[in-house]
């Protein structure tokens, strides 16, 4: 009886040290991970120009870029909408002329 009580004692005490070596690795691997930078990030010239030029191409990169359809409706509005105003301020500039023509 005492010998298997010892035999469960030692069992029990190797699953508690290889937790606790398992949770000692896990915690080692999460700082060496936070210590790591990304490769891209390491390829970064220290001169300033050529870097503002890498993180432009970089930031490029991730940008969705519209469709063509998309580019025509876009500009479309947008000439539209300037037409318009351009519109409706010529009239109020020519009520405003003519007003100040009736008060001169």
């Amino acid at each position: 009886m005492a010998r298997k009580q010892a035999t469960e004692e030692k069992q029990k005490s190797s699953a508690r040290s290889s937790e606790k070596s398992r949770q000692a690795g896990e915690a080692r691997r999460k700082q060496a991970s936070r210590k790591r930078e990304p490769a891209h990030k390491s390829a970064k010239s220290r001169n300033p120009v050529i870097r503002y030029f890498q993180e432009t191409a970089e930031e490029l990169r991730k940008v969705s870029w519209p469709t063509w359809e998309e580019t025509v409706r876009l500009t479309v509005i947008v000439l539209g909408t300037t037409v318009v105003s351009a519109v409706f301020l010529g009239l109020l500039d020519l009520l405003f002329r003519e007003l100040a023509a009736l008060l001169v």
